[in-house]
């Protein structure tokens, strides 16, 4: 029996992706899992793919941009499950642009989903794990944390803030029985490059990353990352993790 059975995991940017591999993992090992997004018809479909699996599976419509929101999701999950065994951060945008073509709406937009939205679930989920005193908190960062790229000073930006509140978090909650994570990820082929409107990053990604020069993982390889961290002793903490394709430089 998996040591995840019966506990249970709360999953922004739930509705694809590294979230929907990270539902699916969790959900084979029996934990209880309530995935959250914004897209509503995407949490049900998903919720009835996973409805035969070991876990149960509930949803909740959640912008992390809302602060109440992210509160309404840990009481809603309190309230169904008696508690927060894992908070997994992991909703993030990525529309890189050249900072030349001044896209202050996509700043603005990265910085309050990949910024304030892991705050927000810090904020809302803490105490409850304090009251607890169990508890893991993960947070999607990226290879983007670590690096800097051409059109991505914004993304990169608030990646690396990610990476450092988690830093923070971790040092404040040491010697404690709540654990934090970043995980990282390189290439990954989810739907994220799907927000990125400058024709010029567009043209630079498909000579970069096109057919036949990158393999991107797999959305799975970062659920198995984030399952590892989790399994882990209570007396280790992971508090960082990079994945990326073994042909990424």
């Amino acid at each position: 029996m998996s040591d995840m059975n019966g506990k249970t995991i709360v999953i922004t940017g739930a509705s694809s992706g590294i979230g929907e591999a990270t539902a699916a993992k969790f959900a084979d090992e029996g934990a209880n899992v309530v995935l959250a997004a914004r897209r509503k018809e995407r949490l049900e479909e998903l919720q009835h793919s996973l409805q035969d699996k070991p876990g149960k599976v509930e949803i909740k419509q959640t912008d992390v941009t809302s602060k109440d929101e992210v509160h309404e999701l840990i009481q809603f999950t309190v309230d169904t499950f008696g508690g927060v065994d894992v908070l997994f951060n992991n909703a993030g945008l990525m529309p890189l642009s050249f900072m030349e073509k001044g896209k202050v709406d996509e700043w603005e937009k990265m910085v309050d989903v990949n910024i304030k939205g892991v705050l927000y679930g810090i904020h809302a989920v803490l105490p409850h794990m304090q009251e607890q005193n169990s508890g893991h908190i993960i947070t999607t960062s990226s290879i983007a944390g670590h690096e800097i790229m051409p059109s991505g000073a914004v993304y990169c930006g608030t990646k690396f803030a990610a990476r450092v509140i988690m830093e923070g978090l971790g040092k404040e909650l040491a010697g404690t029985d709540i654990r934090t994570t970043s995980i990282s990820p390189g290439v990954v082929d989810t739907e994220l490059t799907e927000t990125i409107t400058d024709e010029d990053v567009l043209e630079m990604f498909e000579k970069n990353f096109g057919k036949g020069k990158m393999t991107p993982l797999d959305s799975k390889d970062i659920a198995e990352a984030v399952y590892y961290t989790v399994q882990q002793p209570k007396n280790v903490d992971v508090n960082e993790i990079i994945v990326r394709p073994n042909n990424q430089g």
